[in-house]
């Protein structure tokens, strides 16, 4: 990390916390759970199924549990963990403790019925007129599930993606559970890929338009492939990515399009391992990265006055993060590899990734034009309801990427 003038420690151990707020099921000890104010909660869900499905993360305000945007939550935290864990000091085992959380639920959803995946609980339009505690709710816990008749690649390739990235961040410290981890995201993988098919389609208005798979399955695909490639080495995962014809040009990462980050992540093993067999990921992720510099001639990014990316009008922050951690990580690579790209006639090297990125996070904890953090729980000046900006800020789990600046 560069410290500059924001204390980017306290960010991350802030970024880190609030995933202990967000905590759905029995709770820890207060040795492990520093808000104190949460208490347990959706112990039964999954009981309308005859499952046990307790556990994992609701959902920004919600108490709904989607497992499409939070299997995406866990496999960025881990991909965090993996290339960023050696500076986050005394944060490494709190980031620790929010992956396993996710993943012990997420075995849950993949182990609980042979031959089905559970992919969220709560009934969403229910929840949405209603705003209650978690402790308190009483609003329908309904289980919702993909299978063989109902498929969902894109959920079942997204937690298999963040089973396989887990394994990786539990290989040494505690080689039993990252087994288990391993073995369940391939089973769940072999399933999204023999079952293909948009959970969008099976489940309609249970995960539209909250969480709908707007880009398709492939991205997933790919993505559960270059983890799970990531995580073995197998040469049938790199046989499935090159069988996927994946080749759509994107400007954005989300919870929703994974191309730019598989791309990214496949990017390394031409860059840091020197295997050329994979240079044609690293030219994707770098025409990525020329569509998101400012001064590229085939960038496709919009960026505001002030200089942050805008991406969408809904939850912007949340893109701009996530591309932050590709542009970050792909720096990284370059600098281990003393690596340099154009765009056009614009030299790109790894200090030009690394200082948009930084000026990315930069803005989001104050330094733009209203002087003020959009990070909740940083710096001396937050937006306000009732404010003349009029916006109350609420951190999304999908939004609370650890960047390595």
């Amino acid at each position: 990390m560069v410290l500059g003038n924001h204390n980017y420690r306290d960010a991350l151990a802030k970024s880190i916390l609030f995933f202990q707020g967000q905590r759905s099921g029995r709770l820890p000890p207060p040795t492990s759970q520093q808000i104190t104010w949460r208490a347990n909660s959706g112990l039964l869900d999954g009981q309308l199924a005859g499952v046990d499905l307790s556990g994992g993360y609701y959902d920004a305000g919600d108490n709904v549990k989607f497992n499409f945007p939070m299997a995406f939550t866990t496999t960025m935290l881990s991909w965090g963990y993996i290339e960023y864990g050696k500076k986050m000091g005394p944060q490494l085992a709190s980031n620790r403790e929010a992956i396993r959380w996710a993943t012990d639920y997420l075995l849950k959803c993949a182990r609980a019925t042979p031959g089905k995946l559970y992919v969220g609980v709560g009934d969403p339009n229910a929840d949405h007129k209603c705003w209650e505690r978690p402790e308190d709710m009483d609003t329908p816990r309904s289980v919702y599930s993909v299978s063989a008749s109902n498929p969902g690649s894109d959920v079942a390739a997204e937690t298999a993606a963040a089973l396989a990235a887990a394994s990786i961040v539990f290989r040494k410290l505690d080689p039993t559970y990252s087994k288990l981890l391993l073995t369940a995201a391939k089973s769940v993988m072999q399933f999204a890929i023999q079952y293909r098919g948009s959970y969008s389609d099976s489940l309609g208005s249970a995960v539209c338009p909250f969480y709908c798979s707007y880009s398709g399955y492939t991205d997933e695909l790919l993505w559960g492939a270059a983890w799970l490639f990531r995580a073995t080495n197998e040469v049938y995962y790199l046989n499935l990515i090159r069988s996927l014809g994946a080749n759509d040009a994107t400007d954005i990462f989300s919870w929703d399009n994974k191309y730019a980050g598989a791309r990214v992540l496949l990017a390394r093993r031409s860059l840091v391992d020197k295997d050329q067999t994979f240079d044609s990921f690293r030219q994707q992720a770098e025409d990525f990265m020329c569509r998101i510099l400012p001064n590229s001639p085939s960038s496709t990014t919009q960026y505001t006055p002030g200089g942050l990316m805008f991406k969408l009008s809904a939850s912007n922050l949340e893109y701009v993060t996530s591309i932050t951690f590709l542009l970050t990580t792909y720096s990284k690579y370059m600098a281990t590899s003393k690596h340099t790209f154009n765009c056009g006639n614009l030299l790109v090297t790894s200090k030009t990734l690394r200082s948009l990125a930084k000026a990315q996070v930069d803005y989001i904890l104050g330094d733009n034009p209203m002087k003020m953090s959009y990070m909740v729980w940083i710096w001396n000046k937050l937006p306000q309801e009732n404010s003349p900006q009029g916006i109350l800020l609420a951190l999304h789990p999908r939004s609370s990427t650890v960047v390595g600046v």
